[in-house]
């Protein structure tokens, strides 16, 4: 069976990368950049995810079938 990721997302990846930027995507580019920080790369971005779901990993969860 597939895990199923509850915190995974793009959204939250650049709320951790970057705390409080407001920002508007599309596809895989920022249209808008509301933060005196760099925006991050779509790499940093994926990069994140990816931790993230190793984190989840290590979680013990019970899954419905």
């Amino acid at each position: 069976m597939k895990k199923t990721y509850v915190l995974v997302g793009v959204n939250t990846a650049i709320s951790l990368l970057r705390p409080g930027a407001q920002f508007c995507l599309s596809n895989t580019n920022f249209i808008e950049w509301n933060d005196p920080r760099p925006a991050p790369s779509w790499d940093e971005i994926m990069e994140t995810v990816s931790k993230i779901k190793e984190f989840e990993d290590t979680i013990q969860s019970i899954e419905l079938e």
